[in-house]
């Protein structure tokens, strides 16, 4: 194997002229694609996309690439020159900024440049200068949208430095696609799809990483940009992994021979590299990337037809001859308006893609398809997608517990379907990281809006957001509903309710549901704790409530600050004095002791445990820590292998699997309903405080993968009892 020559030792080019005179001039219609706002085509891919690679400076100057987005349609079009998307990070300052759009199971790409600004909540605004078709060759020489495979690890790295970090080396090794971002002296940036069949940048030494600049189109903005500011940032992407590699440092051009020959391909060696001085170099999960689902096959359908990259492309050239004033305009809006020619068109540019590919040492590329990967396993893991919503307004229950009503963010108008007492995880974004709890609903199901009411919690960083920051149109997203804990459909008899402080909230759903159904099926009694009459959540609706339904519904307040703890005792005489009920089912939320207190009086009194129900809140799981390197998973049922995959340092066994499509089961997220429960065969996991496992549970080797993240190499095993029901 031919040694890379010393970096310091290799010949740089320096001016415009000098890479022209390797890479030539695009063509003119390559520079007439671009558009200065989104059309109606520009919108249609932005729907359908659900991951961007996203070029910025954050408020220290820093050059950062990084991956957004979700589901499809994460991206919002405010106006035709103006978008914005969630970004989880250090915030974009004000300046130039630049992203490309991926659509799974096609190659070109939506590319968008324009200037960042930051909106409350976690969103950044671009306003668009411009915005074109990228051709494809970038996916196709990475092989982006083919099924994951197993990818070569790394050799020693020389030398000191950021990519001798944790996992640098061997996510480089395996990396076939990379987001380029560069800037000009002006006002404008660029962010390019980069890709190779095997890895996209070789690693010199503990410092400097080289890329090869192959034949593309020859708008070269990544090259000129480079000539009049040398700082250069990257996110690297493996197929199969939520993981993203953040890169940054100063980039030079050369043309050295000997360099250019290392990289060759069946002889032939591109035409420049990029010789990198790396200053920062970590890999991160990857939220965006994770929920996007690039590589599985519930992330591939359901997405609808995907949009005509080719007739895009021709509409924007036909608009951009039209503005130069010449015929060409008018001939490539006639070309575009017969019947199948985008199909014929499609047909020619993938054989002109893959010839010219393989005349370049490219053996084994073919053109993406999108229906290529859209058949579906036979086993699947279930999925709770997240649903954008939006804050529609904030009640203010008592000084310290809030009802945030939310709904749909699209307008989509659907039903909040669940169970009475079943609850939602609700996430964000908070200080840049992402977030999720799970709160009960207190509205009735059925509902166009959600209700959940959350109460203050000294330190908690959900609800320190929600009761400090939380604002009507901030937008969040929800998944479920989760829980067992939930009313029967039309019980007959009645229903017993016991609840202390926010414990109110999954029993309020329940009384709600209850009395909107005009069948009397049984009459409600509610024995509720609070410290004092301030602190009464729905005070004021249960007492109209109430009034409005005599005898359907009767209310018992205790408050501490006057009647003392609610005891053994308490709890005895007040059922005792309820209406004899045979039927009649007991539902219990609040702290562990006085549910366990709840429990043992009415066992005593006779009461079946099919008719007694408890909801435990947890709290959310203690943040676990974490190892600094990538870790193997594999996933096994009855000894057989269902897959392996590579968890992200930060990234728990759930979000790892469900990424590159492993069949998971998983409700809530959050470490409280226990539907994600496996037992560890081998290997080291946190094991969180706070859970719904029960010690007997957790001494048998069972784990929940939402909020488990492995401390060595881990073999999971899917084989096992059901998943204990309630949290």
């Amino acid at each position: 194997m031919e040694q890379t020559p010393r970096p310091d030792s290799v010949h740089r080019l320096s001016s415009a002229e000098e890479v022209e005179a390797v890479v030539g001039r695009p063509a003119a219609m390559i520079t007439r694609k671009q558009i200065g706002a989104l059309d109606a085509g520009c919108r249609a891919v932005l729907a359908y996309s659900p991951v961007a690679a996203f070029g910025y400076r954050d408020a220290d100057g820093t050059a950062r690439t990084t991956f957004v987005g979700d589901r499809p349609g994460f991206a919002r079009v405010h106006s035709p020159k103006r978008l914005s998307f969630p970004v989880t990070g250090p915030a974009a300052a004000p300046g130039p900024a630049s992203l490309f759009f991926l659509l799974p199971g096609v190659g070109e790409v939506l590319r968008v440049n324009g200037t960042a600004s930051a909106l409350r909540g976690g969103e950044t605004a671009v306003d668009v200068v411009e915005a074109y078709v990228h051709c494809a060759q970038a996916v196709i020489r990475s092989g982006l949208w083919e099924p994951p495979a197993p990818r070569p690890a790394a050799g020693p790295v020389a030398g000191d430095g950021p990519l001798t970090g944790p996992g640098v080396s061997d996510f480089l090794a395996a990396a076939p696609f990379l987001a380029v971002t560069t800037w000009d002296a002006g006002n404008g940036s660029d962010t390019s799809p980069r890709g190779e069949r095997g890895a996209a940048a070789r690693v010199v030494d503990g410092r400097t990483l080289v890329l090869a600049d192959r034949k593309g189109n020859r708008r070269a903005d990544t090259l000129h940009n480079l000539l009049q500011d040398d700082r250069l940032s990257l996110a690297a992407l493996v197929p199969g992994r939520s993981g993203v590699l953040h890169l940054r440092g100063r980039a030079a051009i050369t043309d050295d021979a000997t360099l250019l020959e290392t990289m060759a391909l069946r002889g032939v060696p591109p035409h420049l590299a990029l010789l990198i001085d790396v200053e920062y170099a970590e890999v991160r999960a990857n939220d965006a990337v994770a929920r996007a689902r690039l590589w599985t096959p519930d992330g591939r359908t359901g997405r609808g037809e995907a949009p005509d990259m080719m007739a895009l492309g021709s509409a924007h050239l036909a608009a951009g001859a039209a503005g130069s004033g010449r015929v060409s305009g008018w001939s490539a809006r006639l070309i575009a308006s017969i019947p199948g020619v985008s199909w014929l068109l499609r047909k020619a540019i993938d054989r002109a893609y893959v010839a010219g590919l393989r005349k370049e040492g490219y053996d084994d590329v073919r053109a993406p398809v999108a229906g290529r990967h859209r058949e579906t396993p036979a086993e699947q893991p279930a999925d709770s997608p997240l649903r954008p919503v939006r804050v529609r307004e904030i009640r203010q229950e008592t000084p310290t517990a809030r009802t945030l009503v939310l709904e749909d963010a699209d307008g989509a108008a659907e039903p909040f379907d669940f169970r009475p007492g079943q609850f939602f995880t609700l996430v964000t974004d908070i200080e840049g990281r992402p977030v999720r709890r799970a709160y009960s609903a207190s509205s009735a199901p059925g509902g166009l809006r959600l209700e959940v009411t959350v109460k203050q919690v000294t330190g908690g960083l959900f609800s320190t957001h929600a009761h400090g920051r939380l604002r009507p149109g901030d937008r969040l997203a929800v998944r479920g509903p989760s829980g067992t804990f939930h009313a029967p459909e039309r019980a007959p008899g009645r229903l017993v309710l016991i609840a202390a402080g926010s414990g109110i909230t999954p029993l309020m759903s329940m009384i709600r549901a209850r009395l909107a159904d005009p069948a009397p099926d049984g009459g409600i009694d509610l024995l509720y704790s609070s410290r004092s009459p301030e602190e009464v959540i729905f005070g004021d609706e249960l007492r109209r409530m109430e009034q409005d339904h005599p005898g359907r519904l009767t209310v018992t307040h205790v408050l501490t600050c006057r009647d003392g703890r609610l005891d053994a005792e308490g709890v005895r005489r007040w059922v005792t004095g309820l209406p004899p009920s045979d039927g009649a089912h007991h539902y219990v939320c609040g702290p562990g002791a006085l549910m366990a207190t709840v429990h043992d009086v009415l066992q005593r009194l006779g009461v079946a445990d099919e008719f007694i129900h408890q909801e435990r809140f947890t709290g959310g799981a203690a943040a676990p820590a974490v190892t600094a390197q990538p870790q193997e998973l594999r996933v096994e049922r009855n000894g057989n292998l269902v897959g392996t995959t590579v968890v992200e340092p930060g990234q728990t066994l759930l979000d790892a699997g469900l990424t590159a499509g492993l069949p998971l089961p998983y409700s809530c997220t959050v470490g409280n309903c226990g539907a994600c429960m496996v037992r560890v065969r081998g290997g080291e996991v946190t094991r969180p405080e706070g859970t719904c496992l029960t010690p007997e549970q957790e001494a048998a080797g069972h784990v929940l993968t939402c909020v488990s993240c492995p401390l060595s190499g881990v073999t999971l095993d899917l084989t096992g009892p059901a998943a204990p029901e309630g949290h």
